[in-house]
């Protein structure tokens, strides 16, 4: 494709603005600068909370040093094992502050890993949501001798071992008043090389690995970001991220150096409905919620009628015309763009209200996003920006920009790093957002990263003309089948999950096999309304996915995605698994991505049963 005016004039590349050394530093220089402004929103009995920065510097002095109180020291870890909600903001804030490092457990972590999380990061306190994180530890207290409190944010103490949050603001309060200084002397001592987070990777194969990230990494995370001139203070944020994973980590300290509010809240099913109640102009997500948001469009329109159904692909032809065009850098005919005002008013417009209509754009991150959902996505009038990065790199290395992206890419790299292809296809990084190891794993650390601060991502991808980024697949998950024939599956399943409304996932086999097959999950909403629409309506799930209906049905899209593969990439066979997968289950990572070898295991019968 040749370069478009927009990606030749926005191509000059951006300047990192001197920063602070440290996220606590960030913290209070924002306080200071905007203590009136409005920081946080939170949902309380139906209703949004707002607080100030000054309101959250005072609650983090106070969390601060009450964790002083209790002896922890800099670089002592203290683990957090919440959903994400405002407390989760404070407690992390207030961990930076005390010259501490947070170690992030995600909520649905099983009591086992709980153990072993904070048993191999070493941490002396742990900060647990209620009485179910309470549990885990209780279960395991005998190997957790390093543990010295755990700190409740609802629930109520023992007494001993466990104290509540306002307990502990109440102890940091007393430290103040003894000893004003307590936290600040804490902050000024901290450099940009000290250890500010330990983040498990979510496992998808084997025990997770604890990524050592320093302060300055997410500074200079928040310092590049800030450098695209993308966000602005006037923005609002809504941030449903697990922030226990580095993107929702990433996305609170964009704040702190910006100035623009968050409203957060955690619950995923709520995500809609909050999306039309708070009006962002920001938001970030997995793939897997764009995909079924679009899924929801497209499925919602099939059934409204058969004059709204062509009113609604005209118009969507229209905009994926001009979309097409605005990519090629050509110039909208007249006609076409009447046509286009057209389609915006009967349609479009409301596709936005649904997101709440002040949306300047979407960033996508975690897995890929398939290109034709991202075009549609812009068809409609809501910029989708893909961008790229790894637990190891904080999060966010490179991100297509509002005035120069290109679907099926992730953009260009942040200011600062640095990108090399290795002669496999891998993707090599460096740069000051990288991590500095992997938490007591020498030789883990001495694989992934070289001595002069190349880390190996295990992506393999391709850089085009115009320097933007395309992931082609993880290295491992790449196969060869007895043809000699390579196949990379994640872009298959993306346009699968882009093509078929009902498809939750599709994982594509044929390591040293003949032919290629597939596993397909249901979208549980999409296939039951769908059911319903064809005399299932009392079926379970189970009986719908086993459905020779279905079957007939979901066969018709995987011919549809052969269409568009080599002969050796095609899906000759497949069984649609009779159940959702998802976290709970132990399917999916908390950031929503599939765990591969977990899922095909649990299938292994069914998948044999395909070679017979």
């Amino acid at each position: 494709m040749a370069a478009s005016p927009m990606v030749t004039e926005a191509r000059s590349r951006p300047v990192i603005q001197k920063h602070p050394p440290s996220v606590a530093q960030m913290i209070v220089d924002r306080v200071k600068a905007t203590p009136l402004r409005e920081a946080f929103r939170y949902p309380t009995d139906h209703a949004w909370t707002s607080v100030s920065w000054g309101d959250v510097g005072k609650r983090v002095d106070h969390i601060a040093a009450g964790l002083i109180s209790l002896g922890v020291q800099p670089e002592d870890r203290v683990a957090l094992a919440c959903s994400t909600r405002y407390e989760w903001v404070l407690v992390d804030f207030a961990i930076m502050c005390s010259g501490a490092a947070t170690t992030t457990v995600y909520p649905t972590t099983k009591a086992s890993d709980v153990a072993y999380i904070v048993g191999n990061s070493g941490s002396r306190v742990v900060v647990a949501e209620d009485q179910n994180q309470i549990d885990k530890l209780r279960e395991h207290r005998a190997e957790l001798t390093n543990v010295m409190k755990v700190v409740v944010i609802d629930g109520e103490g023992d007494g001993d071992w466990v104290i509540t949050l306002a307990e502990l603001e109440e102890r940091g309060q007393k430290l103040l008043d003894e000893t004003p200084d307590a936290v600040s002397h804490r902050i000024a001592s901290i450099n940009s090389g000290q250890l500010a987070s330990i983040i498990y990777t979510s496992g998808t194969t084997g025990r997770p690995k604890g990524v050592r990230l320093t302060h300055g990494a997410w500074t200079y995370t928040a310092a590049a970001i800030d450098a695209l001139d993308v966000l602005g203070p006037d923005d609002l944020n809504f941030l449903w991220l697990p922030l226990a994973h580095a993107f929702g980590k990433v996305m609170l300290a964009l704040p702190l150096l910006i100035g623009f509010p968050t409203a957060i809240d955690g619950r995923v099913d709520r995500i809609v409905d909050n999306l039309a109640q708070l009006h962002p102009t920001v938001m970030g997500a997995a793939p897997r919620i764009f995909e079924k948001a679009h899924s929801r469009i497209v499925a919602m329109a099939a059934t409204e009628g058969a004059l709204k159904k062509r009113i609604f692909d005209w118009a969507l032809e229209v905009g994926l015309e001009v979309s097409r065009a605005r990519q090629a850098g050509q110039k909208i005919p007249l006609t076409l763009k009447a046509k286009h005002k057209v389609a915006d008013r009967l349609v479009f417009s409301t596709i936005r209200k649904r997101f709440g209509g002040r949306l300047r754009f979407f960033v996508s991150a975690a897995a890929a996003l398939d290109r034709d959902v991202a075009q549609w996505f812009d068809a409609v009038g809501i910029v989708v920006l893909e961008g790229y990065g790894l637990t190891e790199t904080a999060a966010a290395s490179f991100i297509n920009r509002p005035d120069a992206y290109r679907f099926g890419t992730v953009g260009w790299p942040f200011p600062e790093t640095e990108l090399k292809i290795a002669g496999d296809g891998e993707i090599l990084l460096r740069g000051p957002g990288v991590m500095t190891g992997y938490h007591d794993l020498p030789d883990a650390t001495a694989e992934a990263l070289e001595a002069d601060g190349w880390f190996h991502t295990g992506d393999i991808g391709e850089v085009d003309a115009d320097g933007f980024l395309r992931i082609t697949d993880r290295k491992k998950d790449m196969f060869k089948t007895s043809q000699g024939k390579f196949v990379a599956p994640s872009p298959i399943s993306a346009a699968f999950k882009g093509l078929c409304p009902y498809a939750g996932e599709l994982i594509v086999i044929g390591e040293g096999k003949p032919y290629c097959v597939a596993l397909i999950s249901l979208d549980a909403e999409a296939i039951t309304e769908w059911a319903a629409r064809n005399e299932m309506a009392d079926a379970t799930f189970a009986e719908i996915a086993r459905d020779d209906r279905t079957h007939r049905l979901i066969s018709g899209y995987v011919d549809t995605l052969n269409n568009q593969l080599n002969r050796w990439e095609q899906i000759k066979k497949f069984v649609i698994i009779d159940r959702e997968l998802s976290v709970e289950s132990g399917d999916l990572t908390p950031s929503l991505k599939l765990k591969r070898n977990v899922v095909t295991a649990a299938f292994g019968d069914q998948v044999t049963g395909l070679y017979e």
